[in-house]
Formats: structure tokens, sequence, C-alpha cells
């Protein structure tokens, strides 16, 4: 079963046909509402909206640890997470979906590991390539088989947010070989990795980051509004068609 995290423009899922809502109880506290559990196209999918199911948790008050041990604790064995970013490289223009495969972790003060505490040894985790390659080869081999267009590869810069960046900010990541700037794919990713669960990432590009494209002088939030309802069906359409694909194969 795959696990969907939803974030800013995906706090539901209509393609999903719903069997049951579980709440479930973590070491880590409560995770950020219920998880839907149900069928795209008779395949079992768990969905969880990392803001809450009324887009009420700001990124940094996302509890991220009973998240992701929530999704494994139902059987899910890889994860699809959705963001919304800011785009910075030039081709990444409001509208357009990325495969990232790398990550800078600007964030502080969130809790980022499984093992804190004197029960739990101390653990590094490989954290070279952070999103999980067979996914994303697997989630990029199926949307060029059904001509959903998605970028390969970008790296993505995690802000503390909730506010959006400055210019400078923004001219700093690029110089640090930022592509897309979001606010929720760290701990997220490495706490997947801890968990042993395959992560993959479809950035969606709502904006120009800042002092870039048309946010010269600031990013127009009704803007993002639109543009993240019609990325946003072709996000749900992407993992339908990426669901559907994977359980036609002998190995799914």
């Amino acid at each position: 079963m795959f696990g969907i995290l939803g974030g800013s423009g995906l706090t539901s899922f209509a393609e999903l046909e719903i069997d049951r809502r579980e709440v479930v109880r973590t070491p880590w506290g409560e995770p950020s509402g219920p998880v839907t559990i149900g069928r795209i196209g008779g395949v079992p999918v768990a969905f969880l909206p990392r803001h809450g199911h009324g887009h009420t948790i700001p990124p940094h008050a996302i509890n991220y640890r009973a998240n992701l041990h929530a999704l494994r604790t139902i059987g899910v064995e890889g994860v699809i997470a959705v963001a919304s970013v800011g785009g910075v490289r030039e081709d990444m223009q409001p509208g357009v979906i990325a495969l990232p495969d790398q990550m800078l972790d600007y964030t502080w003060g969130r809790d980022s590991t499984y093992f804190d505490g004197p029960e739990h040894p101390v653990t590094h985790i490989d954290f070279t390539l952070p999103y999980d390659p067979a996914l994303r080869a697997h989630m990029l081999a199926i949307a060029r088989k059904v001509g959903h267009p998605l970028i390969d590869g970008g790296c993505y810069a995690c802000m503390q947010g909730p506010r959006l960046e400055t210019a400078a900010e923004i001219n700093r990541v690029e110089r640090d070989g930022a592509d897309v700037v979001g606010m929720t794919l760290m701990p997220e990713a490495a706490l997947a990795r801890e968990l042993e669960l395959p992560y993959a990432a479809l950035a969606v590009v709502v904006n120009h980051a800042a002092g870039r494209g048309d946010s010269k002088l600031a990013i127009s939030t009704a803007d993002i509004v639109r543009t993240l309802e019609v990325a946003m069906n072709n996000v749900r359409a992407l993992i339908v068609s990426f669901v559907s694909e994977t359980s036609k194969s002998p190995s799914a």
C-alpha cells in the first residue's frame, strides 16, 4: 500500500474511493489527522494531509514523526509526498511538476529523528540520496509512459517558514544549488529513511520564488491559489496513473 502525504492545495483526494478513516496513535504523539484509507482503481492507498484536513498546521508545527510512524503502522510500504514550491531555477515555472533528487535543509528546531533520548542508540542514516532512487525511477518511467510532463531532478531547499523568503534568501539558496524552495520535506524525508520507507516527492511549482520572474517586488497569493487549482489536478492525475500502472506490474 502506498501512502500519499498531501501538502498545500492537496488536503483531499477526490479520486480515492474511501473505505475508512483511521485514527492512529503513535509513541510520538498525534499525526496531522486521521488517515484516510481507500482505493484507487482497486489498489489500496492511504492519504494524510500533513497540514491537517482544514490546512491549519503550519510547516514548523507539523508532527512529522507521528505522520510517518502512523503510515508505517497501518502498512504503508512507500510514500509519495506532494509539496507546493517556489521556482528558483529558470525552467521551474508556475504550474510545472518536478521530481527532485536532492535536498538542502535550512530548518531548525524540528523533531528530526526517532533515535532521540537515553533509550535510543545514536544512529546515523545514510542520506546521500534523500529520495529513494528506485521509487523515483519508477514514477518517472510511468509519467513518461502515460504522457504526464514531469521534470526529472532538482534540488529542493527546505526553509523554516511559515513566512515566504526574502529575495536575498533566495539568492543565497540559489548559490547553494537550490532549484526550488519549500517548507515541508524536511525532516519528513529523513524520518522516512529512518523507518526504511521508500520516499519520493512531487514538487509542484506554484509561484516564482522571491525576486524571480513576476515576483520581483511581491508574491501574489491570488496567483498562487489559481495555479494550485490547476496544478493539483495534474498531480492527482499523475498519482492515479502511478498507482494504476504500478498495480499492473508483476512485482507490484
